[in-house]
């Protein structure tokens, strides 16, 4: 492992709901995130999520029947993921390992149907660092099986930082770094986010140099640039038809960057390392 993350884990220990409440005020990548994984995941079977914060994904998915490996390398985030799921009474379908998604050695499975990727990958700048991450994903998972991998847009970003860091462009040396590098030029302090920004055109070969044959990259932001708030008031059928438009748009090329988050799905292909 070439990059210290503790400063990440830092992060998110300092304010473990900080994720919680993001996915509720980005409610269009979750629930266009969710349109994939209902599409792409098998009926049933085991899930190893990667990344898994503080359960939004895990919760739901063990709802629904599947059983969970729940791993993070925060130990504040997975704290409330376990409180969560023993509120909801599903500890049975879930078990919680504390790891970086580099060193996976104490998930011992290797037969998962599918794996949940949301995290790490934006957050590990050095490429062999996130190469190292889906080889650790793809060992865990059997033939055949899903991945579901997101990232943050190099460019999809601006929108977010125009309306609340406008200041962000005062700072030329991490503008410039940020374009042609996707990451910030100097490390930030733990209270401070750190990511990797990633270009549409590297994210599927960077999965098929692994092992993985690319089923879909989708923006689950499509067309909204930073304004969650038009999407979030909507209600009962206008709310369903917008998010019908905006899934069939969601692959579009020529909008693919202008989405923040982005999110691969690939399957393990028989020729794959094991």
């Amino acid at each position: 492992m070439s990059d210290n993350v503790n400063d990440i884990a830092a992060y998110y220990n300092n304010d473990p709901s900080r994720e919680q409440t993001r996915l509720e005020r980005h409610q269009l990548e979750y629930d266009l995130t969710w349109r994939y994984l209902d599409k792409y995941l098998p009926a049933q079977g085991s899930i190893l999520e990667i990344g898994a914060a503080t359960g939004r994904y895990t919760l739901e998915l063990a709802k629904r029947g599947y059983s969970v490996t729940a791993v993070d390398m925060s130990t504040g985030l997975l704290e409330e993921n376990k409180r969560l799921i023993a509120e909801a009474g599903l500890e049975k379908l879930v078990s919680f390992v504390l790891a970086d998604a580099r060193k996976l050695s104490e998930v011992t499975e290797h037969d998962f149907s599918a794996v949940l990727l949301m995290g790490p990958l934006y957050h590990l700048v050095v490429e062999e660092d996130r190469k190292t991450a889906l080889k650790e994903a793809a060992d865990r998972l059997k033939k055949g099986g899903i991945i579901f991998s997101a990232f943050i847009s190099r460019f999809g970003i601006m929108g977010d930082l125009i309306k609340n860091m406008p200041e962000w462009i005062e700072d030329q040396e991490e503008v410039h770094s940020i374009l042609e590098y996707g990451k910030d030029p100097h490390h930030h302090p733990p209270e401070g986010f750190r990511g990797y920004f990633a270009r549409t055109d590297e994210i599927a070969s960077l999965h098929e140099a692994m092992g993985f044959e690319t089923l879909a990259l989708a923006g689950v932001e499509p067309a909204i640039s930073a304004d969650d708030e038009s999407y979030n008031k909507l209600e009962g059928q206008q709310r369903q038809l917008w998010l019908d438009l905006l899934y069939e748009i969601s692959t579009e090329k020529s909008i693919l960057g202008a989405s923040r988050h982005l999110l691969y799905i690939g399957r393990k292909t028989p020729k794959s390392q094991p």
